[in-house]
């Protein structure tokens, strides 16, 4: 069988089918195994709670796909709290149709990012809808961690703290932009999709707990910074020539006009730390992969309560606004 059938999420054999033969075995442990209605879960202590769904197009581009989405985005909201991700769940609406082997490909994908945190996957629910009924194949996940450090919070900023990115910005919504309007780029610029769980953790094993933790996903490092800035009425000053930006995002940004601070990220962290911790958490951020190009910045200040300042090049200042309206529609 080559593609996705109605049957296959009518309830009966064939559904018990794929179930078996495709998730269990990329997904395979003893909770999800047992097929009862609800997981029995062991935590220990405070839990972080989150759920997603992921609608991306395309499904597949440079570097990941909607199943790698899923599995990194859902880790990265509870990392973000300060929580050691444990458990998800996975909700598949296929369309009638769909690629068997895509789908395949998208599990594996998922498995392997799983693999990465050491996250099980402990429920799920499949459904397939006739043709028309979504775009190819949509996933809806949650998650539960145990929150190793409470208090990490947009509500924490105060005059003195520092602002890193813990990678180059705009690279995810690039990408996306790139292969939807397949534009010709010479280059093989990627997604930055990534669980940050193990860089968080190497952090918390140094005794560097963040002020405040944010994957910019959607709006980018512009609403962060400013989702920041008014939760906790401070001013943000962020000097724009520190900004680490790829340069096919900032020569698409020219071309199109757009702003690269506003491009959606999915393995980028926005961290505000302690300025005497700066150079201890640059230095751990960069022994990681997805965090090698870590960068300070800019700072908290007493200025301009609830506004974010761009410090240019040339001496001059502007306000970075917070995004407006939808700037790509269906990028995660």
């Amino acid at each position: 069988m080559k593609r996705i059938q109605l049957a296959q999420g009518g309830g009966g054999e064939e559904m018990n089918s794929l179930i078996k033969n495709l998730f269990f075995k990329a997904f395979s442990n003893p909770i999800l195994e047992s097929m009862e209605d609800a997981a029995t879960l062991h935590v220990k202590g405070p839990i972080a709670f989150t759920t997603d769904s992921f609608t991306v197009s395309p499904i597949f581009f440079n570097g990941g796909d909607i199943g790698k989405l899923a599995i990194a985005g859902t880790v990265n909201d509870l990392v973000m709290a300060g929580a050691k991700p444990l458990y998800l769940t996975c909700g598949f609406m296929i369309e009638e149709g769909f690629l068997v082997d895509d789908l395949k490909r998208i599990i594996q994908s998922m498995s392997e990012e799983l693999a990465k945190s050491d996250v099980k996957i402990v429920a799920g629910d499949t459904k397939v809808v006739p043709k028309g009924g979504v775009d190819g194949l949509f996933i809806n996940t949650s998650g539960v961690g145990e929150i190793v450090h409470l208090g990490i919070s947009a509500h924490n900023l105060k005059k003195g703290h520092a602002i890193i990115v813990s990678n180059e910005i705009g690279n995810h919504g690039a990408c996306i932009l790139a292969k939807r309007e397949e534009l010709d780029l010479e280059s093989d610029l990627k997604t930055d999709c990534a669980s940050l769980w193990e860089p968080v953790n190497g952090l918390f094993e140094a005794n560097i707990v963040p002020v405040a933790m944010r994957d910019a996903t959607r709006g980018g490092l512009s609403a962060v910074l400013n989702e920041w800035a008014e939760a906790s009425n401070v001013g943000i000053s962020i000097y724009e020539e520190a900004i680490p930006v790829a340069s096919e995002v900032r020569g698409m940004c020219e071309m199109l006009g757009f702003e690269p601070y506003e491009f959606a990220n999915e393995g980028t962290m926005i961290l505000c730390v302690h300025k005497d911790k700066v150079e201890a958490t640059l230095d751990i951020l960069r022994k990681f992969e997805p965090t090698k190009k870590a960068t300070y910045i800019g700072d908290v200040t007493d200025e301009y309560p609830g506004k974010v300042v761009l410090q240019t090049p040339w001496g001059s200042h502007r306000f970075l606004e917070p995004p407006k309206g939808e700037l790509l529609p269906r990028i995660c």
